[in-house]
């Protein structure tokens, strides 16, 4: 490797060039376009994502989720289902659940009769609610702004 204070050796000053840089081990392509002398400094040009048609890129998943309001997913007490497997389901649904926190929600249903499982986008929510009674819970799905 080189050091970072090491000039790069002479490059063209029209044209593309292709660059790798290694991170971690993981090869990213990237294209430099370099501009004729006096036009400005190179421009670096975003890699170009390959999307099927019908299909969304991550990057479009990722600004819809921020941009679409927020819903939540609301856990329903029953008299079925025992504490310890509403717990197990919890943390099998949902992502980063830890069983602290699945205890507290579930015990705040148990006591209050519904409580917030998580906050996310309505698709995500969707999701959470239909694997949750795909489980044999109750649950709903409401939108995150106004009430309590």
């Amino acid at each position: 490797y080189r050091p970072l204070h090491e000039p790069l050796p002479q490059q063209p000053r029209c044209g593309r060039k292709y660059m790798f840089f290694l991170q971690t081990n993981v090869a990213i392509p990237i294209v430099i376009t370099a501009a004729a002398p006096g036009k400005g400094g190179g421009v670096l040009d975003r890699p170009a994502e390959k999307v099927s048609p019908g299909r969304q890129s991550e990057f479009d998943k990722k600004k819809s989720r921020k941009m679409s309001p927020p819903f939540r997913v609301v856990l329903h007490n029953d008299n079925e289902n025992r504490r310890e497997y509403v717990v197990q389901v919890l943390m099998k649904v949902i992502p980063g659940m830890t069983v602290d926190n699945a205890v507290n929600i579930m015990q705040e249903a148990h006591v209050n009769g519904m409580a917030v499982v998580i906050v996310c986008s309505q698709p995500e929510a969707e999701e959470h609610c239909t694997a949750l009674r795909g489980n044999g819970l109750r649950s709903s799905i409401e939108p995150a702004s106004g009430g309590c």
